[in-house]
Formats: C-alpha cells, sequence, structure tokens
C-alpha cells in the first residue's frame, strides 16, 4: 500500500535573555560593563566571584527594568516575588548555584501583538544573574573564565507556545527588541550577546492536541536571521524523521552557522533537575498598586503607538511611519524637524504648505539620510545635521529654491560637516534658476542648437520634448527649474509646430 504523508501543526515558543542597562551589577556594587570592551576579570569581586561567606543585595534598578518591560507587555506585575536558587556546575557559575526566579517571578500573563491579527501570549518575565564567560583559545587543550558578566542583571521572559513559523518568532524578536530599546532598559544587540534567544519546537499530526510533540531546544540564537533559519531547519528536520518513522528525542541542539543546520548537543534538563529553592539571603519582595502605578507613569510612548500617531497627526504613509519609529532616536529627530517646520512657518520664514514639509522631511529622512547612516553604519546621533538645518532644507525644496539632485547634495556636505543649507547652496552654485527670463533665454538657445529634435517634436515624437528640457538642465549644470523650463519650452515648441 502506498504511504499517504501526514500534515504536522508546529508548535514554538521562545525563551529570551536580556541584559540590563544598569550602573552596578545584580547583587553587588561591581560596575555593569555590558556591550564595553575590557579586560578580563576587572569588574569583579567576592559576592559576583562566589566567594564564601558574601551576601547578595538585590539590585533596585534592574527590578524596576523587569518591571516596567512586564507593563509595556501587557503583564500582571506580582504584588509577591522572591528569588530562589537554580542548583547546576558549569565553569562560568561561580558559586555552582545562579540566582533566578522560579515560581513566583516579577511579571506573568502578559501578550504583543505581531501585526493586526497575531498575539504572542508572554507566560513571566523573571530576573536572575548571568554567568560568566568561557574563552577557548584556538588550538590550546584548556579554557579560560571571564568573571566580568556574572553577576550582570539578566531578564529572562517565556512565551507562551503560540509562534507557529520562524518568520513569527523574528518579527516577535523584532518587536521585542524595539520595546525594550524604547524602554531603555537595554541595547538589546544580539551580536553583542546582550540578547539571546532559545527556541522550544514540537511538531504534532493535524487533528492532535497541539502540545502532544516532543519538545526539542534550540539555545544560543545571535541573531533574527538565525532564529528564523534555525525553526525552519527544526520543521523540516522534524518532519522528515516522522514521516520516516523515528522517534523524536528531547533535546537540546544549537545552530552550525557554517553547515545552516541544527546540531545534537545534549539531553534536555527539566526543572527538577536544576533542584529550585527559595534564595536564603534575599527575603521575599513586595510591592503595592501605588508602586506599580509609578511605574507606568513612567513608560514611553511605545512603537506601535507612535506609529499610529505618526499615521494620524502627520499623515505619514505606513512604510515611512515604521522606518522613522523603528529606533526612537530616528523617531525624536524627526519630530524635533516636524517641530522646526511648524515654527518656521508661524513666524513666516516658511511660505509653503507645512505638511507638504513635513511628508518631504520623512521622506529625505528616510531615504537620502539613511542611505549616509547606513553606508557609515552610523546612528542618527552621528550625524551632523541639525533638526533646525533639516527643516531649512526641506523647506528650500518645497519653495522651489534648490532641486532635488542639489538638494542631495546639500545634504550630503551637511552630515559629514554640518552647515547651513543657504550659505552651502550659494557657496557651491547650487541655487535652482526659476527666472523666467533667464530660462527663457537658455530655451532659444538650446532649441536653435537642436533643429533635430524640434522636427522629432512636431511629428509626435515625446521623447525628443524630454531630450530638450535634459539639455536645458545640462547647460545649467542641473539647477534649472524643470516644471518652469518644460513651461517655457512647451509654449516655444507650440508656435514652431
Amino acid at each position: 500500500m502506498m504511504k499517504i504523508p501526514m500534515k504536522y501543526g508546529v508548535t514554538i515558543g521562545m525563551e529570551v535573555h536580556v541584559e540590563l542597562k544598569t550602573a552596578s551589577k545584580m547583587f553587588c556594587a561591581c560596575p555593569n560593563g555590558m556591550g564595553q570592551e575590557q579586560e578580563p576579570n576587572v569588574h569583579i569581586c567576592a559576592v559576583c566571584s562566589g566567594q564564601p561567606g558574601t551576601l547578595p543585595v538585590p539590585n533596585r534598578a534592574a527590578i524596576a527594568h523587569v518591571q516596567r518591560a512586564g507593563l509595556a507587555l501587557n503583564c500582571a506585575v506580582a504584588p509577591q516575588s522572591k528569588f530562589d536558587r537554580k542548583n547546576y556546575f558549569y565553569p562560568d557559575l561561580p558559586k555552582g548555584y545562579q540566582i533566578s526566579q522560579y515560581d513566583q517571578p516579577l511579571c506573568h500573563d502578559g501578550h504583543l501583538a505581531i501585526g493586526e491579527k497575531r498575539r504572542i501570549g508572554i507566560t513571566r518575565i523573571h530576573l536572575e544573574e548571568d554567568t560568566g564567560k568561557l574563552i577557548h583559545p584556538s588550538g590550546a587543550s584548556y579554557s579560560m573564565v571571564d568573571l566580568n558578566r556574572a553577576g550582570v542583571p539578566l531578564m529572562e521572559l517565556v512565551t507562551e507556545p503560540d509562534i507557529v513559523s520562524g518568520k513569527e518568532a523574528r518579527l516577535f524578536c523584532q518587536e521585542l527588541q524595539q520595546i525594550f530599546r524604547y524602554l531603555d532598559l537595554s541595547d538589546a544587540d544580539m551580536e553583542k550577546g546582550q540578547m539571546r534567544c532559545e527556541v522550544n519546537i514540537s511538531l504534532y499530526p493535524e487533528g492532535s492536541d497541539r502540545l502532544s510533540g516532543t519538545k526539542v531546544e534550540i539555545k544560543n540564537l545571535n541573531s533574527f536571521r538565525t532564529v528564523e533559519r534555525a525553526i525552519d531547519f527544526e520543521i523540516v528536520r522534524q518532519k522528515e524523521a516522522l514521516e520516516n518513522g523515528a522517534k523524536i528525542v528531547q533535546e537540546t541542539r544549537g545552530w552550525d552557522d557554517a553547515k545552516q543546520c541544527t546540531v545534537s548537543q545534549r539531553a534536555k534538563e527539566s526543572a527538577h533537575d536544576y533542584r529550585y529553592f527559595p534564595e536564603p539571603d534575599i527575603p521575599p519582595l513586595t510591592f503595592t498598586e501605588a508602586d506599580v502605578e509609578e511605574l507606568r507613569r513612567t513608560l514611553p510612548e511605545l512603537p506601535d503607538m507612535k506609529r499610529q500617531r505618526f499615521i494620524a497627526e502627520y499623515g505619514l504613509g505606513q512604510d515611512n511611519a515604521t522606518v522613522l519609529t523603528e529606533d526612537k532616536t530616528m523617531a525624536d529627530y524627526f519630530e524635533n524637524v516636524a517641530s522646526e517646520i511648524v515654527e518656521k512657518k508661524q513666524s513666516g520664514e516658511l511660505n509653503v504648505d507645512r505638511a507638504r514639509c513635513i511628508t518631504l522631511a520623512a521622506n529625505y529622512i528616510v531615504t537620502e539620510l539613511q542611505k549616509h547612516l547606513i553606508k557609515e553604519k552610523k546612528t542618527i546621533r552621528e550625524t551632523r545635521v541639525t533638526p533646525e538645518n533639516f527643516a531649512e532644507l526641506v523647506g528650500m525644496i518645497a519653495d522651489g529654491k534648490i532641486n532635488s539632485s542639489a538638494a542631495q547634495k546639500i545634504l550630503e556636505i551637511m552630515h559629514h560637516e554640518g552647515g547651513d543649507p543657504s550659505m552651502i547652496a550659494a557657496e557651491k552654485n547650487l541655487q535652482q534658476v526659476s527666472d523666467s527670463a533667464e530660462l527663457e533665454r537658455i530655451v532659444d538657445t538650446v532649441v536653435m542648437a537642436n533643429q533635430k529634435s524640434v522636427d522629432d517634436y512636431a511629428k509626435g515624437k515625446q521623447n525628443a520634448f524630454q531630450y530638450l528640457v535634459g539639455q536645458v538642465m545640462a547647460v545649467t549644470k542641473g539647477r534649472a527649474n524643470p516644471k518652469i523650463v518644460g513651461e517655457i519650452l512647451a509654449q516655444k515648441l507650440s508656435k514652431k509646430s
């Protein structure tokens, strides 16, 4: 009998670890050097290096960071919480156990919307200390331990098993990173290890319980692209195994970037393997409703809300609004430019439509300014173009004082050197020629020098018209106002036909 392939559904949950941006570590006063280049083992003390007899003191700022993240992700903030000991031995864990949270996390039962139709549930968000870092010298038969990272506050977010594809997991992680950056609780740079993702994935026969499959964990995925690729690979691997009658083993796998595949690492541990018990050196934590409301008041406008407001308030398209709000500093820069445009309009400096200028500003930030930033791997903080000068530049474009080509040249100079756009335009002779009398003389010269094109236009060849406009632009080195040139040229040619 021919074997009928079975269809499988996919169940995916995620664990996301984020190193928090605090002045000191989680349980001691050592500096938190997260993301900074430093000599090994310089930010350590008796507490974070696990010396006997030391006592941990919780970092209040780190706790507030986690609670603010929970509020931003629609979680309930627990009125009571506690720390627990998670017992396991590994060379980069100095105490032989990790102070974490088990059954009473700081936040629980939240969600994050992905697009308009999907909502990913968040089971819990808890706080723990990070481990040290193992260094494996090339060709050596030994490893070294750097404890600078040991004790850095580490937030762990656990989702419900609601994710169904690699793409959805990537979008979820990107949204999370954006929110964490808006909250300024972490830079969440995956390449620097500040945000680390783990995936739990299983397949089940369609029609069965979606949690009935055998769960496989993929650890330490260090980019959004890797998250998506690892999930996509694992779906195919498990499907092929099941269709061939093999049994999926509960295990931990890693991602081999060179081979673009997951590889088995070890059998998956269960919670009881860690022998959790309440941390005896830290009293339980209690929070009042007033404490939570005070934290809620500190929340900024979050990315999705800002996107919708940019569309409604400034009339931006969805694409521009999305790009401008990807980074909070970029969004703030755009709003400062828009504010300068409004101010210039009110003072009479700007004689063109305010809405058009704001739309132009958005377009030039998203395309032209972004082009330089991406090429140079810089952020908006590093541009020399002030919001005031950017507003003046788009006003010059809207008023017809410079054309698009000149605007791009001026913006490039401003980005690298700073400066006033009007002065740069004058110094570089980039002002747009809009004087009708001067342009008429140039058009007459071009028409006389290109009789064949004039004859072609008279025969109905429209390309000839654009050729003649191009000749005028060439004579003026791109400074002629193309609209006025077109009007004058059309009038001249109509008399000749």
